[in-house]
């Protein structure tokens, strides 16, 4: 299957399938991390032909995405003497599709890159719509450029090898895009597991064509697309807290997601029930729905420095019921602060 993604300034397709030949007359990096190249390298290698492929293999980790390693991957792109007329390959998860992102937008000013997701996160989110970046101390992506890839490769055969929490964090992915754009979609997958090969792949696709729609309409994210943070905002501080080593991303947006549900309860846009099957949802994928938060000013004051916020006021992104979602700046404090206060002893 292929979905399209058409914007003002490009145009690229979404593969679902199996990995096809990727062609290029140049020069090729494939950027990745020894576990993805462990398992399935030679098997990408197998699908590139080019005028030179090289590899470079960075390590393996949120902890990892640093302005060192681009440095890395720059270095390598230096080395072999890439121009730009080169490409750079996406190998990995969510982590090696930013950075090689990152790096492609700013090696001589920009060159392409394509994504080949190896995680079901990636290939349900972070490999479509062209957000790029790194983490320093302040918070997570706070570095980095919109930089779109020329294709989008997704091969359910890598999740052969995925790790049990890798797969939980992926559908924590898929359960938010449900629940922030289609309803009947969460309704069925709380009647469908998604640990057959049929099942995931149509949630794959489905979650596919949400993200392409939402970044369609909106590729800066200056409107609807911040929808997609449902989780994020929340889940960005409990990855920092963290130190980015404790959770995997998609568990750090499942607690972030029930925070940001009971966020809702309290303002009235949802109802106890629907919240609670949101969790169920989650729980039933061993999926992270509870955190400690040692300091409540602490972790509220740590909101200020996402991306979505602006001077003194924080963007929250809402569920509303089931199926919808509210982008608002106008939650009291005294709000925020109850509901973070239900997550301490």
């Amino acid at each position: 299957m292929t979905v399209n993604i058409s914007l003002p300034d490009c145009s690229y397709n979404i593969n679902i399938d199996s990995l096809k030949t990727i062609q290029k007359n140049a020069k090729v990096v494939v950027v990745t991390n020894p576990t993805v190249a462990g398992f399935h390298l030679p098997y990408l290698l197998d699908k590139i032909e080019a005028k030179e492929v090289s590899v470079v293999t960075i390590p393996d980790g949120e902890q990892y995405k640093t302005m060192d390693t681009i440095l890395e991957i720059l270095d390598h792109c230096f080395a072999h003497k890439l121009n730009r007329s080169s490409l750079l390959i996406a190998f990995g998860g969510g982590v090696i599709g930013d950075m090689t992102g990152f790096a492609a937008s700013i090696y001589q000013r920009g060159i392409d890159f394509i994504q080949v997701p190896t995680t079901l996160l990636s290939q349900v989110d972070a490999s479509v719509g062209g957000k790029t970046g790194i983490n320093n101390k302040y918070g997570k992506n706070l570095i980095g450029a919109f930089h779109q890839p020329i294709e989008v490769n997704i091969d359910p055969y890598f999740l052969r090898t995925l790790p049990k929490r890798e797969f939980g964090a992926g559908v924590a992915e898929i359960i938010k895009m449900a629940v922030c754009f289609n309803k009947d979609f969460f309704v069925w997958l709380e009647n469908n597991r998604l640990d057959s090969e049929a099942n995931i792949a149509i949630g794959i696709e489905k979650s596919v064509q949400t993200k392409a729609w939402v970044v369609g309409q909106d590729e800066k994210e200056q409107g609807i697309r911040a929808a997609l943070n449902y989780g994020h905002t929340f889940g960005h501080v409990i990855e920092n807290e963290t130190k980015y080593e404790k959770y995997l991303h998609g568990e750090a947006v499942g607690i972030g997601m029930v925070m940001a549900n009971n966020l809702a309860v309290k303002i009235g846009l949802m109802t106890q029930d629907e919240a609670d099957r949101i969790k169920n949802l989650l729980d039933s994928y061993e999926i992270p729905t509870t955190y400690e938060i040692q300091d409540v000013e602490d972790f509220y004051n740590h909101f200020f420095l996402d991306k979505k916020s602006l001077d003194d006021k924080i963007k929250f992104i809402v569920p509303v019921g089931i199926g919808d979602c509210k982008i608002t700046d106008e939650i009291k404090k005294e709000d925020v602060v109850e509901v973070l206060k239900g997550f301490t002893r």
